[in-house]
């Protein structure tokens, strides 16, 4: 079995000892870095599956390497660790382009929970903000803006989520679990009937052949 590969960026000696400990008995190979320079240095070098960043870091910040990564084409997703507790900072993490955000001090368990919720949802970021879905349909990813022959259309928070889903497994037969644990989190509970009125807007808005049912499995994108 491949292991899932970590970059680690925490400058405490102690704290990127334990984490990187626990998770490499977790089954995950773990690479350590304790300054933003070689941080970035390693993410040109080696490919990652998902980047743990501190913010406070020597020769530089975690959500400006993570920035200017985003902007080179770097797609992976990324977790920040911070005692900057701030709504601001939270705001600024992920418009750095985080994909979640875990205040110290915290718990081993939790962390591990996380990495493994989003390495689950195979989540990545596409090297370019707006996507042409053909027909005048275009989304911006990174501010989550769905125009359609220059009108912007709102969407609910889950519609956003969905239909980032689908444009990350086109073509793919997604089935309802996956689609379900990617929508709702562990402390929310599913909905069939809320699933099928967001593929109802969708197929509005996009199409309705653009979003194929296949009855008892799931939902194709095409």
């Amino acid at each position: 079995m491949i292991k899932a590969k970590l970059l680690l960026l925490e400058d405490d000696p102690n704290l990127s000892e334990s984490v990187s400990e626990y998770l490499e008995e977790c089954g995950y190979e773990v690479v350590c870095r304790y300054d933003a320079a070689s941080a970035e240095d390693v993410l040109y070098e080696q490919k990652f599956d998902l980047l743990l960043l501190d913010v406070n870091v020597p020769d530089g910040d975690g959500f400006s390497l993570l920035k200017n990564s985003r902007r080179e084409g770097t797609t992976t997703p990324a977790i920040f660790i911070t005692s900057r507790n701030a709504m601001d900072d939270v705001e600024e993490g992920f418009t750095s382009g985080g994909d979640d955000y875990l205040r110290k001090p915290f718990a081993l368990k939790e962390l591990l929970l996380r990495i493994q919720t989003i390495l689950k949802r195979n989540f990545y970021h596409p090297p370019t903000e707006s996507l042409d879905l053909g027909e005048g349909i275009t989304y911006d990813t990174i501010n989550q803006i769905l125009t359609i022959k220059g009108v912007v259309q709102p969407l609910q928070l889950k519609e956003h989520k969905l239909l980032k889903l689908f444009l990350q497994h086109k073509g793919e037969l997604l089935t309802h679990e996956v689609i379900m644990e990617y929508l709702w989190d562990y402390e929310e509970t599913p909905s069939d009937g809320s699933l099928r009125t967001y593929i109802k807007t969708l197929r509005k808005l996009l199409g309705g052949e653009r979003i194929v049912s296949h009855k008892r499995l799931g939902y194709q994108f095409r």
